[in-house]
């Protein structure tokens, strides 16, 4: 009998993280077909327990053992975690969905977004790489505009939230705001900066001519999931004083002239996408409306003023979901249904 046919042992690895709860939620809200669930995380977290479809479930220790007899690993846990044990568990004869950054630029690892790509899971040796919470809902926009116009070049800057950063930013920003509204001064110390009542074009790892990280990962991430390895992409990622979804000020310049209506229509019918662009002057996504959704939401489609064929847009969309866990546990519905899981 198929692993298919029997239900799926599954590992969440990083159980007690943001991202491994939001597992939790999808697994249950999507009925995966779960034959068994583990909850896996590091020495410090084990014999705690977190909630799985109305119940309790114990928190064990990530070690090689654990995963063994599982079918499906779910794993974010951070980059160093994955390089030591997502191995293992493909060894252990697991697929691994990673979500850290561990393995997503490597050339035998498929970076996948259903919506876009899902033909590379095909290739998989075990593992398949979950790309950065803002690329994820930038590639499925542009792949619809590129299949019409074509893409000559992107610019985007990012509004991320808090919990991008994890837990611990999230309730470092509740707290500077009881500061401030106590008329307190507030302290950072999970961020560079305080976070409340500010914004900060910064907070990740410096990468090469001034840019960061996070900014290279959605310029590089997004050239391999479209398979357009000389797109023109430049990145700013910011982090702004919102607890849930990220939101992205996008420049897309086509290859061929694509107007605002057209635009609009097209993203209307893209799978995964909701267009709210009017045609009150109030309808566009924000993240407050957007948080606990599963889909991408674009508004503010208009010509770009500089370019013939560009076009300006605003998107949002909860970055623990389709940025993260939703987008995984789709990419392994779309491994079971091509028999690869």
């Amino acid at each position: 009998m198929s692993r298919r046919g029997r239900g799926l042992r599954v590992a969440v690895v990083g159980a007690t993280g943001v991202v491994g709860q939001e597992f939790f939620r999808v697994l249950a809200q999507r009925a995966f077909p779960v034959a068994g669930l583990k909850a896996l995380a590091s020495e410090r977290s084990a014999g705690g327990s977190v909630r799985w479809d109305g119940r309790s479930l114990p928190v064990e220790a990530l070690d090689e053992r654990a995963l063994a007899g599982v079918d499906l690993a779910l794993f974010s846990a951070g980059a160093d975690v994955s390089r030591t044990f997502a191995p293992l568990a493909v060894e252990a004869g697991a697929l691994v969905v990673d979500n850290s950054s561990a393995w997503r630029m490597n050339d035998d690892v498929p970076l996948v977004v259903p919506e876009v790509n899902a033909e590379d899971i095909a290739r998989s040796e075990g593992i398949i790489a979950n790309p950065n919470c803002s690329t994820i809902p930038l590639t499925i926009v542009l792949d619809a505009l590129r299949r019409e116009a074509g893409l000559e070049r992107v610019l985007v800057a990012t509004y991320q939230s808090a919990s991008g950063a994890g837990r611990d930013l999230v309730l470092e920003l509740e707290e500077q705001i009881r500061a401030v509204a106590a008329g307190r001064r507030p302290e950072a110390s999970v961020y560079p900066h305080v976070l409340a009542h500010n914004v900060v074009p910064g907070g990740w790892p410096p990468a090469r001519d001034g840019y960061n990280e996070e900014e290279m990962k959605i310029v590089n991430e997004t050239r391999k999931i479209l398979h357009a390895p000389r797109l023109r992409v430049g990145a700013t990622c910011v982090r702004v004083p919102v607890p849930v979804a990220h939101s992205e000020a996008v420049l897309v310049e086509t290859e061929r002239a694509l107007e605002p209506e057209a635009a609009r229509e097209l993203l209307g019918r893209t799978p995964g996408v909701v267009v709210l662009d009017g045609p009150g002057p109030d309808d566009y996504p924000t993240p407050a409306a957007v948080a606990g959704t599963d889909e991408v939401y674009v508004g503010r489609i208009r010509r770009d003023l500089s370019s013939d064929r560009g076009l300006l847009m605003w998107i949002v969309s909860d970055n623990l979901r389709k940025g993260a866990a939703l987008n995984a546990v789709q990419v392994a519905e779309r491994a079971v249904e091509m028999g690869v899981l």
